[in-house]
């Protein structure tokens, strides 16, 4: 079961995270031959993707971390409000595991 976690990102500025894998056990989880995907939905039930995030696993593997990112021009798209997003690592052998989700709020930005 994916833990929650809210995130807030600001528009218009560059926007990453680092997320810790962990087993059900809380043993951190090794992460090679595993690959990441994570995208922003309006909501959950939205057909198509807000934003895709860049996703990259971090050297040494066993350190079970993935970090998130999104550049300024992605965030500036995105339009101020609430979404939901997710994070799924998938095995070299195919299982699929979603490790975190939650709530992504945009925050409008002044500056331009």
């Amino acid at each position: 079961m994916a833990i929650i976690a809210n995130i807030f990102i600001d528009q218009g500025a560059d926007f990453s995270i680092t997320v810790n894998v962990a087993d059900v056990d809380g043993t951190t989880l090794d992460l090679a031959g595993y690959t990441a995907a994570a995208q922003i939905r309006k909501t959950y039930e939205s057909s198509s993707s807000s934003a895709v995030f860049t996703t990259s696993i971090s050297s040494p593997t066993t350190d079970g971390q993935v970090t998130l990112s999104l550049t300024d021009t992605v965030t500036t798209a995105l339009s101020p409000g609430r979404y939901v997003y997710d994070l799924v690592v998938t095995s070299g052998g195919g299982l699929k595991t979603r490790v975190v989700e939650g709530q992504a709020v945009v925050t409008p930005g002044v500056t331009r």
